[in-house]
């Protein structure tokens, strides 16, 4: 078995709980996630199967798409809705939907973000969520993180009450906390705040319309037509650039053999496809460190032809 899995992850599970429950319903266990998912999050969690697990990191590094909910007016221990409220301040003004919109400006491009003490980074070898459950507080790095655009989902031209939410779609670098996004909005305006609703809509090029649910997975396999819904692990790729190979370049990539680089590909730093006329990725190439016209294999995806 192997491929990709677009999984609708539901809320209450984590990122491992769906792969050990995907790796009984499958019967292998060649499977993984391709990014951590906070239980209380749902959407798009692309599965890989198989050898399709090579490529896994490549989707973790592409882009996102959330649908969020920031509440204004108290924050929590885990910046989200299922932390202890730490501070509560009530909204004693109306905030204008200008405001709002400029707010969301100002955090659009590069910014700095701390990650949460409840969080998956490490440091000093340690998650910062296993310091968190005993108490202690550590420095955590601040690290620049890349928000593409926020669109304010909400038709009100004033907001008022003692406490305010409103939800925004945000397209982002990998490495972005939506929890912390939530927080920084609230800090902008002045008050407390968090993130009191979030589903992730897109990772790479995988949305909500492709996702299964763990119901429809077991029907397939009770049917046995689980090779009709699982995406080749091109389908990880889709973003990356392509390097189109002959069958005589193709002999030597699946030996793990040097490349002279095309001139069209001498500006891309990041990594590359080498890909032959059908469409299928033999391998994954990047730029030689020391020899700057050749490219470098960074995995072999397929041996044979």
């Amino acid at each position: 078995m192997e491929g990709i899995l677009p999984l609708y992850k539901p809320a209450g599970l984590t990122s491992h709980d769906c792969v050990f429950r995907l790796r009984k319903i499958l019967k292998t266990k060649k499977v993984g996630h391709t990014g951590t998912l906070d239980p209380d999050v749902t959407g798009v969690l692309p599965i890989c199967i198989g050898k399709a697990t090579k490529v896994a990191e490549y989707i973790t590094d592409a882009g996102k798409a959330y649908l969020g909910e920031v509440t204004i007016g108290s924050s929590t221990t885990t910046e989200d809705a299922s932390g202890e409220v730490v501070e509560r301040k009530a909204v004693n003004r109306v905030i204008a939907r200008n405001e709002i919109l400029q707010v969301l400006q100002t955090l659009t491009g590069d910014i700095e973000q701390t990650p949460p003490m409840y969080s998956a980074v490490k440091v000093g070898g340690v998650r910062l969520y296993e310091y968190a459950r005993k108490g202690i507080e550590v420095e955590r790095p601040t690290r620049v993180v890349s928000i593409y655009s926020i669109d304010l989902l909400d038709e009100r031209e004033q907001f008022e009450g003692e406490t305010i939410s409103f939800r925004f779609k945000v397209t982002c670098s990998k490495g972005t906390y939506i929890r912390t996004l939530a927080v920084m909005i609230g800090e902008i305006l002045g008050y407390p705040a968090h993130m009191s609703y979030l589903q992730r809509i897109q990772s790479a090029s995988f949305t909500l319309e492709d996702c299964l649910t763990f119901e429809d997975i077991e029907r397939h396999m009770e049917e046995g037509t689980i090779s009709n819904v699982l995406r080749p692990l091109e389908t990880a790729l889709s973003h990356l650039p392509k390097f189109l190979i002959n069958d005589k370049v193709a002999e030597k990539v699946k030996n793990g053999a040097l490349l002279e680089t095309p001139e069209y590909l001498k500006i891309i730093n990041g990594p590359i496809i080498a890909e032959t006329d059908d469409g299928t990725a033999l391998a994954i190439y990047a730029k030689h460190p020391n020899k700057p016209n050749l490219l470098k294999p960074v995995k072999v995806l397929r041996n044979e032809i």
